[in-house]
């Protein structure tokens, strides 16, 4: 049986999955998991700002007043962001200029600094760039802010997803804590509550539902109800 449903995955249309939604909804969790079940590429949007985020940090872009554009700006032709399969997870590992970041970008530093970055009309410019080039060849899954509505708007599938901000915060907070990483629960919940402001209000590419979008809203489902609805949407997409 195994043999014929793999025969079938590989036989099928393939089409471009497009995931989007609020700051820690758990959309690269979804993402990863529903790529490796349908045999697809997984594409985590979101690693890639984080990456640039994290090459303002490292080389002191950032300032009191704000972040350095101009410098930010001439050194984004040597931003290299990649990602390479862990042999161990078979999860996507995020690279940065041949440095494997995949730890270093999802740290609360980080995520309270990406915000203003991926706002950069220059940044995001070169990072939809580089996706649309990803998915080129079709058979991926992606997530972000924007997917579905910049970067691949004619996807077959798009999910739009949303959880209360506590619900998103306590989230965070338990990947952290697992992690070994010091937080602060009030402290992640204000900066989930501040991104949300500036995803949704920023100039260049808000964050808002694409009108052929399936809203899901995960604040009370398991992860099996979860899988299971994605699976249902996805038969739905590639038979539609």
């Amino acid at each position: 049986m195994k043999k014929i449903i793999i025969y079938f995955i590989i036989n099928m249309k393939k089409i471009t999955i497009a995931i989007d939604g609020y700051s820690s909804c758990g959309k690269s969790t979804m993402a990863k998991d529903l790529a490796r079940e349908v045999g697809y590429i997984y594409i985590d949007s979101g690693a890639m700002y984080r990456a640039v985020t994290l090459y303002c940090l490292e080389n002191g872009l950032f300032t009191p007043e704000g972040i350095h554009v101009a410098q930010l700006e001439e050194a984004m032709s040597n931003i290299q962001i990649s990602f390479q399969l862990n042999p161990d997870t078979q999860r996507p590992m995020t690279f940065l200029n041949g440095k494997n970041v995949e730890d270093s970008i999802r740290t609360m530093e980080v995520s309270s600094h990406v915000s203003p970055v991926a706002a950069l009309p220059f940044v995001r410019e070169a990072m939809v760039k580089l996706q649309q080039e990803m998915g080129k060849a079709k058979g991926i899954v992606m997530d972000g802010r924007d997917i579905g509505t910049v970067v691949f708007p004619d996807a077959e599938l798009k999910i739009f997803v949303v959880a209360s901000a506590e619900i998103r915060a306590q989230r965070r907070y338990d990947e952290l804590k697992a992690k070994g990483q010091e937080a602060s629960f009030e402290e992640i919940l204000a900066n989930v509550k501040e991104r949300d402001h500036i995803d949704q209000n920023r100039a260049i590419s808000p964050l808002r539902q694409a009108e052929d979008a399936l809203l899901l809203d995960n604040s009370h489902l398991t992860i099996e109800q979860q899988k299971e609805w994605l699976a249902a949407e996805f038969q739905k997409a590639i038979h539609g």
